[in-house]
């Protein structure tokens, strides 16, 4: 799998998004409720500069890995300028908050943020430890960020994975729910046209209208842009507040069993169709994830 995780040079995929939670503590009754897997604490360092000091980010994580793509939960854990921009965000609401594009290219991405106007900050080299079978071991990226602001929806970022294997390790790879893959991410904007040529310009990408949204695809994976009216009238969710980057779409590897662990589980769900669940996510976590079939992810927003 962890050979799969990282698009070609010149691609993009949708590698993973990230709840900004306040407390961990809760956070991870949470996703053991929900039948998810997940990965154990992990502290953040980076470097700010190339070839300079490694220092604490402030902030840790615990991630569900799937066999494409993860979720990630991270909260602040010190005071420090990355730590404070997640608690902002929390202010904001609890959940996701970050979408980070995969990419084997982060120059070529960088050079475009700027040619396109966007600003971006000098490329951060990222690292934390990871336990595997034989000892710890240390993960690495780079991450090609904006100035906060510059994209009003969250941290929205490009991912550079330098020691895949070390993510996606087998043991973590299976779920109780049987959630297999992140597939889209669904953004509830004021205007999604407007929204959808911006990260157009971002990604380098052609926004078209598919099914009564705005939708951005990547080499894997896809991002929706859909009105608050829409969030209301077709999931029956109210956003905390504009913009809202409302949750994601899973598929499962059996819908029915994932159906019935939901529900044995007394999670807060809703079948849409056959194939297609609506999950709102517990407060601790925060928003909703949307499960599917895998042949059943164009979701219709009219």
């Amino acid at each position: 799998m962890a050979n799969k995780q990282v698009p070609a040079p010149g691609k993009l995929n949708l590698d993973h998004v990230a709840h900004f939670v306040p407390h961990i503590e809760a956070a991870s009754p949470a996703l053991e409720q929900l039948g998810f897997t997940a990965t154990p604490f992990s502290a953040q360092s980076h470097r700010l500069e190339p070839g300079g000091p490694l220092v604490p980010a402030g902030t840790g994580n615990r991630c569900v890995m799937l066999k494409q793509g993860y979720l990630e939960f991270l909260t602040p854990t010190a005071d420090t300028p990355v730590a404070n921009q997640l608690r902002a965000a929390i202010k904001r609401y609890v959940g996701v908050h970050l979408i980070a594009f995969g990419t084997a290219a982060p120059d070529i991405d960088h050079a475009r943020l700027a040619k396109t106007g966007f600003e971006p900050l000098a490329p951060v080299a990222l690292q934390r430890s990871i336990d595997t079978a034989s000892g710890t071991e240390t993960a690495r990226f780079t991450v090609v960020r904006v100035p906060p602001g510059a994209m009003a929806e969250g941290r929205i970022q490009f991912c550079q994975h330098h020691t895949p294997h070390l993510l996606w390790q087998a043991r973590w790879l299976d779920h109780a729910n049987r959630a297999r893959a992140l597939v889209g991410v669904l953004l509830c904007v004021e205007d999604p046209q407007q929204v959808a040529q911006r990260y157009a310009r971002f990604t380098g990408l052609l926004p078209h209208v598919s099914a009564g949204s705005w939708r951005l695809d990547t080499a894997r994976g896809f991002l929706l842009f859909v009105g608050p009216e829409q969030c209301q009238r077709n999931l029956g969710v109210t956003p905390p507040g504009l913009p809202w980057i409302a949750g994601y779409v899973l598929t499962s590897e059996d819908i029915t069993a994932s159906n019935a662990y939901l529900r044995s589980a007394k999670c807060d769900i809703e079948a849409l169709d056959r194939e297609r669940l609506l999950v709102r996510l517990p407060q601790a976590l925060g928003g909703i994830a949307l499960f599917a079939s895998p042949g059943s992810t164009a979701f219709s927003f009219d």
